[in-house]
């Protein structure tokens, strides 16, 4: 991280223990990075999304978690497979005046709560008007797949689909190219 990730301005991490994000701190990244763990960090599961904002850019840091706000924005009546310390979700303005609300999600392995989660996650931008003019940028671990099982995976071209609905894009596109594998993932 330090070498490779080290003049980021936003990095989002998925899976993190409690010793590492201890570490992180300790090391060259906690005097380049504010680097933020959930308020609700599961210490037992040890699975936390976390959220490393460039001290250079977010010179303020965090401003506040707004973790809460999105959890409680969920469609009501949809079961969403998710843990705790699975999503973060901040808001920081960074070094030029633009607020931004920054989240972190570590998905189920078969994707189904991404979708919900950024629905959840625009939801909750568009009920609070100190957010409404909010930027967001939204790291996570989506678990698409090419040729997902329906209504047991989360398809990657439905996943482009959804969050080109909100007007957003990816670092992948507009329409995410399947067949880009990132992960290969092997249960037995």
């Amino acid at each position: 991280l330090e070498n490779v990730y080290g003049d980021s301005d936003v990095i989002t991490l998925e899976e993190v223990s409690a010793s590492l994000i201890e570490q992180a701190r300790k090391r060259a990244l906690g005097q380049k990075f504010w680097i933020v763990a959930p308020g609700d960090m599961d210490a037992v599961r040890d699975q936390n999304s976390v959220i490393f904002l460039s001290k250079e850019t977010f010179p303020a840091g965090p401003s506040a978690e707004i973790t809460a706000l999105v959890e409680s924005s969920f469609e009501e009546g949809v079961d969403v497979p998710i843990a705790k310390g699975d999503i973060l979700a901040i808001t920081a303005t960074d070094r030029d005046g633009i607020p931004f609300v920054i989240a972190a999600f570590h998905g189920d392995t078969n994707g189904l709560a991404t979708k919900p989660v950024l629905s959840a996650i625009m939801k909750a931008m568009a009920s609070d008007s100190a957010l409404v003019t909010h930027k967001l940028i939204f790291g996570l671990d989506a678990n698409t797949y090419e040729k997902a099982k329906p209504g047991k995976q989360q398809d990657v071209l439905e996943w482009g689909k959804h969050y080109v609905s909100y007007g957003l894009t990816s670092c992948w596109g507009d329409v995410p190219n399947p067949s880009n594998y990132t992960t290969f993932n092997s249960r037995t």
